[in-house]
């Protein structure tokens, strides 16, 4: 679909059939297959599914955020659990959901700023936001402008009815109906309570790097 007939629609799909490409062909199941809706510019549906572990998250506005895993018993070979972020507030005893391949030195600025001690590495933006609705981290910071609508647009579906919060750097709201498909403002995941926050410590930071908005 091109620019203009896809701007024209109120209603989206945007679909990633591979997130986290590097950890495709690296073989370290760091991928996810993502289907997301956009009503009016903002996420509202959000599926991934990640193949390696068989493991899937979803989430409709309104309607919560689910996981689905591989059980192997008798009675059924799969279970569905309700998902909610963390309530911490404390950073520094915060997990940092960390991209494998994008890290450096204005990285580890930010890290620094933050105060955040313990990280967990993977390619795929869906796998990262997995990680902070199951409480395996709190926080993912992206700060280049180069992930894509259909990279984002399903996670944060999902980490939004799990309670969390993504924008962009700034801590102003994603919009899925622009004509650039980048997110060019990059990005900050939180379980929601630090969000106000990790941006604030984030903003200062940015004027030294020579971002703007």
């Amino acid at each position: 679909m091109d620019t203009k007939a896809r701007l024209g629609r109120e209603r989206v799909w945007m679909v990633d059939p591979l997130d986290g490409t590097k950890g495709f062909i690296a073989g370290t199941g760091d991928f996810a297959v993502q289907i997301g809706l956009a009503e009016a510019g903002e996420s509202v549906l959000g599926v991934v599914y990640a193949p390696a572990t068989d493991v899937m998250y979803w989430a409709a506005r309104g309607r919560g955020a689910w996981v689905e895993r591989p059980v192997e018993t008798e009675a059924s070979s799969s279970r569905v659990e309700r998902l909610r972020v963390s309530g911490n507030t404390d950073l520094q005893s915060m997990r940092l959901a960390e991209s494998r391949s994008h890290r450096g030195p204005k990285m580890d600025t930010v890290v620094r700023a933050l105060g955040i001690r313990e990280e967990i590495k993977s390619h795929s933006v869906g796998i990262k936001v997995g990680l902070i609705v199951e409480r395996q981290c709190d926080v993912y910071i992206h700060l280049s402008g180069k992930t894509k609508q259909w990279d984002t647009c399903a996670p944060e579906a999902i980490l939004r009815e799990a309670g969390g919060l993504m924008t962009d750097l700034w801590g102003e709201p994603l919009r899925y109906n622009t004509p650039d498909v980048l997110n060019r403002n990059g990005l900050v995941s939180t379980n929601g309570v630090v969000h106000t926050t990790v941006v604030g410590r984030i903003i200062p930071l940015l004027a030294e790097f020579g971002r703007a908005r």
